[in-house]
């Protein structure tokens, strides 16, 4: 069949040309559902023959790219999460590319809708913070090939890249700290559940209470969800229990803004009446009476090394998966307690 003779060519055109439904055209332009190998090819030498460019995508499958990449990640859940983007930014208009951001609120099912709309866009990678209760998305994203890397949340899949901050060792750190101070009552308030970093520093805590040789006791576990306002109320729990906690570890910085306005509600003395260490390094943390200790991770490059995960795995799609896991550092300021001594590693 000849190609058509419209001026402008349309799905219709292209599907009558590859012999399939304008619903397969579809599939392969917007990248909704995987296509047999030897349908998809037809539908591409349909497009480039017909000359059909009615938009970016289409254009990107006959030149190759679109020299995007998607980031789906939860802008809400962490201000961490905005100062990470601002690096992953950076790194990929280095190497040339642009970025597409989507915001997942923290819930799977939005994450699933992001992410098909990321993938209709033809973007050439995705980089993800995994929603709790995600599994299905990872899964699909691999099972079609899209280059993808898991961004901060790393899990257990060998199948795909990632990288994070190492949060167990880092984690015992900090309450090893607190406890090497003299407190034996040591509180956590733990992140939302099913994420991979809120379990990894609940593990890091019962490792360092260990090692401390103190015991472990579940009425000193708070979830603050990773909301400020729940937090607020979390540290109230840990505070009016029978055998209050001495000292808290709050699990990010989202939740520190509020057990720092629950601790000037109720008039106590950070870092008199109980000790608080906090995780990530806001940029407020030692403006704050007095300076906030915390852990602080290493957010450029993290965002580097995902930018440069992804594109390799761009260029090469076979390529072995990589988990990269990088050390924070341990911003040691007045709220824990004691006279600041600099920055160490865990």
């Amino acid at each position: 069949m000849a190609p058509p003779r419209s001026n402008r060519p349309t799905q219709r055109d292209i599907a009558e040309l590859a012999g399939v439904s304008i619903t397969t055209v579809s599939h392969v332009v917007n990248g909704t559902r995987a296509v047999a190998p030897g349908t998809r090819a037809a539908v591409l030498s349909a497009v480039e023959r017909t000359g059909y460019t009615g938009d970016a995508i289409a254009r990107s499958l006959v030149t190759g790219g679109t020299r995007t990449i998607g980031v789906a990640i939860s802008l809400l859940a962490n201000p961490y999460f905005a100062t990470l983007m601002r690096t992953v930014e950076r790194a990929a208009a280095a190497a040339g590319y642009t970025v597409l951001l989507a915001d997942t609120h923290d819930t799977a099912e939005t994450e699933g809708a992001i992410v098909r709309a990321l993938r209709a866009r033809r973007v050439e990678g995705l980089l993800l913070t995994p929603a709790p209760g995600d599994g299905a998305v990872v899964g699909e994203l691999v099972s079609v090939g899209t280059p993808t890397v898991l961004l901060d949340r790393v899990s257990t899949r060998g199948d795909v890249d990632q990288v994070g901050s190492e949060n167990i060792q880092a984690s015992s750190a900090l309450t090893e700290h607190l406890a090497a101070h003299g407190h034996r009552r040591i509180g956590l308030i733990s992140g939302t559940p099913g994420l991979a970093t809120s379990d990894e520093r609940i593990l890091g805590h019962r490792l360092g209470l260990g090692r401390a040789g103190l015991p472990w006791d579940p009425d000193l576990l708070a979830c603050g969800y990773s909301d400020s306002g729940r937090a607020a109320r979390a540290f109230g729990t840990l505070l009016d229990a029978a055998d209050p906690a001495t000292a808290v570890v709050v699990s990010n910085d989202a939740m520190s803004v509020g057990v720092l306005h629950e601790a000037r509600r109720r008039g106590i003395r950070i870092g008199t009446d109980v000790a608080v260490v906090g995780y990530d390094d806001p940029e407020w943390a030692d403006l704050v009476d007095p300076p906030l200790t915390t852990m602080a991770q290493p957010v450029a490059e993290i965002g580097a090394q995902a930018v440069r995960l992804l594109l390799a795995r761009i260029a090469e799609p076979d390529r072995a998966a990589e988990t990269v896991r990088l050390a924070p550092q341990l911003r040691h300021r007045r709220s824990c307690g004691c006279a600041p001594t600099g920055d160490t590693a865990p």
